[in-house]
């Protein structure tokens, strides 16, 4: 099979060169999966410049977190699909290739109607921030989330989880542009952000003096202190990226006196059994609100899989606002 594997050059630097491999092996409880679409996310650039290692177990030359494909062989064990079955998902690496093998049972159907780049698209970006929300923030309805910043690809997927699931949201962006689709999409107190804002006081002027309940954390470093000082008592921030780089001060005294959590999260490495169980909550929550219209996939940019170095930089310019997806020719 035809897959992109990384290699390093007699310099040091590495990239992306287009190979042909043996297709992984097939255990008694895994499906393998004819790749039809896979989605670019920044993890993968990561693991291309050698800064987000593959997690033991999983073949580090093959970036890739996520596909949408047709099963074609099934394991001795497998009960959920059969040859055939058109299926998406997450996995802990390997996607950037012709031929996928996970788990049955992290495996999720792709509903009637939807097509295979569309599927690409959502696996990451809904399960990295229904998670972290209302799994590790523990958000209920009704609440307030401040989405930092609300118009990267899991913003956006987490603006439209907050107000499918009857919460409120903050969320902010350095682009007045790009607040707008995240308006678009359901955000309710947009924020452009600048090194003049005073965070924490806008916050409490859109809670009536109250803060965030959970607060979705993407740029890390300098945004620290601002966040933990905009939550409300008991409050959680999940931070789940360091966008900018380096190190936050942290108060104890506030973090004691009001009560607060700060969890960390990432989801690559996580335990077999709980990534089936996020898949499961994907599978059960969030793909009825798809085919209610309640949530929408977002604007895509589609590459064929030859051009991957392109969707790359095209990632790392920022040139679109929504997500990356790399359709192979049988594609639909």
């Amino acid at each position: 099979m035809q897959a992109w594997i990384i290699e390093k050059a007699a310099d040091g630097k590495s990239s992306m060169v287009l190979r042909t491999v043996e297709p992984p092996p097939l255990g008694p409880g895994d499906i393998r999966v004819k790749t039809e679409a896979v989605g670019v996310n920044r993890a993968d650039l990561l693991q291309v410049r050698g800064l987000y290692p593959a997690p033991p177990g999983v073949d580090p030359r093959i970036p890739g977190l996520e596909y949408a494909g047709t099963v074609i062989e099934v394991g001795s064990r497998v009960q959920q699909f059969k040859v055939g079955d058109r299926v998406m998902g997450l996995v802990p690496g390997g996607s950037y290739a012709e031929q996928i093998v996970t788990s049955e049972r992290e495996a999720v159907p792709v509903p009637d109607g939807m097509d295979m780049v569309t599927a690409a698209s959502l696996p990451e970006i809904f399960m990295t921030a229904y998670r972290a929300l209302f799994i590790e923030g523990g958000l209920q309805p009704g609440q307030w989330a401040l989405i930092r910043p609300a118009t990267s690809g899991v913003g956006l997927a987490a603006v439209q989880l907050v107000r499918a699931l009857g919460a409120r949201s903050l969320g902010t962006s350095r682009s007045e542009e790009r607040l707008q689709e995240a308006v678009r999409l359901g955000l309710d107190v947009p924020l452009l952000d600048s090194d003049a804002i005073d965070l924490p006081q806008r916050v409490r002027e859109a809670t009536a003096g109250q803060g965030a309940n959970v607060i979705l954390d993407m740029l890390g470093g300098a945004a620290f202190a601002a966040n933990i000082a905009s939550l409300a008592l008991e409050g959680c921030m999940v931070m789940i990226g360091r966008m900018t780089g380096g190190n936050g001060e942290l108060d104890p005294g506030l973090m004691l006196m009001r009560r607060l959590r700060l969890r960390g999260m990432t989801m690559r490495a996580q335990p077999l059994e709980e990534r089936i169980r996020i898949a499961q909550a994907f599978r059960e929550r969030l793909l009825p609100l798809f085919e209610r219209d309640r949530l929408q996939p977002l604007q895509l940019l589609v590459h064929a899989f030859n051009d991957a170095p392109q969707a790359y930089a095209d990632m790392l310019a920022n040139k679109h606002l929504g997500k990356i997806v790399l359709r192979l020719s049988q594609a639909q």
